[in-house]
């Protein structure tokens, strides 16, 4: 009958049924393990993507500390260069205050000797003065002493017919004193500088001398006043050779030199010529200049045979000649 079917249709719907069902399941199963494995593979993969950011991550951070620790070097580095150039700066702010401390010192000393110096010329000031007023009264005093009277008791020839025979005439003008106020003598400013030598004042002295011959340039004294130049700066050079300034002890003694010559020169009939040739050649000596110094020796022992100085110059000619060359 239409419509119904027969056991071996139905046996094989079941069995067409059941192949559907085992093959639903089988493709639930394959798309179930696919899902697993790619769920898997998800997971390897991140887990590989992990590592390679956490080492990323510590090469990172290497490199900051390794920056950080750069940084700090040129940090110390920079902090050292800056505190040895404080305390160089400071070394040298320190050198530049005890050099003009000492500037400071050394004024204050010229200022003293220069005021003793004022004390000293006013005190000579003053004592001629008063001696000038004590001479004064005298001069008046002897300008109105009696004449004598004229012979025979009789008036003194030339005075007036009122006056009575043996009076005293009437009184005379006094000789007016000098003004208080005069300059001082040449003598006295020679004498100053002279007194600031010997007290060892040497830049105080060749002042006063050259103020000395720029106001009296042809006074009997001049040259003396030019040799004292010379030796003062003699014992300069001295001074700073006992305090190892050989550059200054050579200027002074180049400038000794200049000035024993300017004695010869400018005034060669002084009586210091023959020493002031004596103290060039010693200077010369100490310039290391022998060759000069015999030459001015030879010119001394020719020129001036009978000066003191002559038998000393003969034996530094000897000494000079016997020494190797």
């Amino acid at each position: 009958m239409l419509g119904q079917e027969s056991p071996r249709e139905l046996s094989r719907q079941a069995a067409l049924g059941s192949r559907k069902v085992l093959l639903a399941r089988s493709g639930f199963g394959l798309v179930l393990a696919l899902s697993l494995a790619g769920c898997a593979e998800v997971q390897e993969a991140t887990g590989v993507a992990t590592q390679q950011d956490l080492l990323q991550l510590r090469q990172e951070m290497m490199t900051a500390q390794q920056s950080a620790q750069r940084s700090k070097g040129d940090a110390d580095s920079l902090s050292a260069q800056v505190d040895k150039r404080v305390r160089e700066q400071t070394g040298e702010n320190e050198r530049h205050v005890a050099t003009l401390t000492r500037q400071v010192d050394s004024l204050n000393d010229t200022v003293t000797t220069l005021s003793s110096r004022v004390d000293e010329l006013t005190t000579k000031l003053d004592t001629m003065n008063r001696q000038l007023r004590g001479a004064a009264p005298a001069a008046g005093a002897t300008a109105t002493t009696p004449r004598p009277s004229g012979p025979a008791g009789g008036p003194t020839p030339g005075a007036s017919a009122g006056t009575p025979p043996g009076s005293a005439p009437g009184p005379v003008a006094a000789v007016p004193s000098r003004p208080t106020t005069g300059s001082l003598q040449p003598q006295d400013i020679y004498q100053a500088a002279y007194i600031d030598f010997s007290k060892g004042s040497y830049s105080l002295a060749i002042a006063g001398f050259r103020e000395f011959l720029r106001r009296y340039p042809d006074h009997e004294l001049a040259g003396s006043a030019q040799y004292w130049i010379g030796e003062a700066y003699l014992s300069l050079a001295r001074g700073f050779t006992d305090a190892s300034q050989n550059d200054k002890a050579s200027e002074s003694l180049e400038q000794a030199v200049q000035e024993f010559k300017k004695v010869q020169a400018n005034y060669p009939r002084a009586d210091k010529v023959p020493t002031a040739l004596y103290k060039e050649a010693l200077a010369l000596l100490d310039l290391k200049q022998p060759a000069l110094a015999q030459a001015r020796l030879q010119y001394l022992v020719d020129n001036f045979p009978r000066a003191e100085e002559t038998s000393q110059a003969r034996e530094r000619l000897t000494n000079l000649k016997a020494a190797p060359r």
